[in-house]
C-alpha cells in the first residue's frame, strides 16, 4: 500500500516534524508513506487576493495527483471514529489525503473525491491537523494488522 499526504504548506523543520517523522516510522511497519507539500508563488499571490481565488489555486495544484482513492480532510465532513477511518485502508493500493491550505476546498474539488472527513469539529493549525493525521493512519493501520496499539 502507497499513502500519499499532500498538503499546502510551507515545509518547516520543528517539535511538529519530530512527532511526524515518529509516526512515520512506525507507518513504514505496514505501508509506504510520502509527504509532498505544495505551495508556490501562486498560491502565495492567490492567497493574498481572496478566498474563491485561494480555493482555485489548492484544487489547480492538487488536480495532478487525483489518483488511486482519494481523501479530502474539510471541518466541515462527517466526524468519524477510528474503526471507521480505518475502513478506508481495505483493499487500497494508493491512498492521497489532502490538506488544504488556509481557505479550505472548492466544492468542485470535494465531489471529486473518494470521501471528505472531518478529524474534528475545533480548528487545527495545519500543524496539529497533519500530526493527528499520521497518528490516525498508524492508528488504521494497527487495526486493519490486528496490532495492538488501536485499543
Amino acid at each position: 500500500m502507497k499513502i500519499n499526504i499532500y498538503i499546502i504548506e510551507k515545509k518547516t523543520k520543528d517539535d511538529f516534524s519530530r512527532l511526524v517523522e515518529n509516526y512515520k516510522k512506525m507507518i513504514r511497519k505496514y505501508a509506504l508513506i510520502e509527504e509532498i507539500s505544495l505551495f508556490n508563488k501562486k498560491i502565495t499571490a492567490a492567497q493574498n487576493r481572496d478566498a474563491i481565488i485561494a480555493k482555485k489555486s489548492y484544487s489547480e495544484v492538487f488536480k495532478p495527483y487525483m489518483c488511486g482513492y482519494n481523501i479530502a480532510l474539510d471541518p466541515s465532513a462527517k466526524e468519524i471514529d477510528s474503526f471507521e477511518f480505518s475502513e478506508n485502508f481495505a483493499n487500497i493500493h494508493i491512498l492521497n489525503f489532502f490538506i488544504a491550505g488556509a481557505y479550505g476546498f472548492e466544492d468542485g474539488f470535494l465531489k471529486k473525491c473518494d470521501k471528505v472527513v472531518s478529524l474534528s469539529q475545533l480548528t487545527f493549525s495545519h500543524k496539529i491537523a497533519k500530526v493527528v493525521l499520521y497518528e490516525q493512519i498508524f492508528r488504521a493501520l494497527s487495526i486493519q494488522n490486528n496490532h495492538p496499539y488501536h485499543k
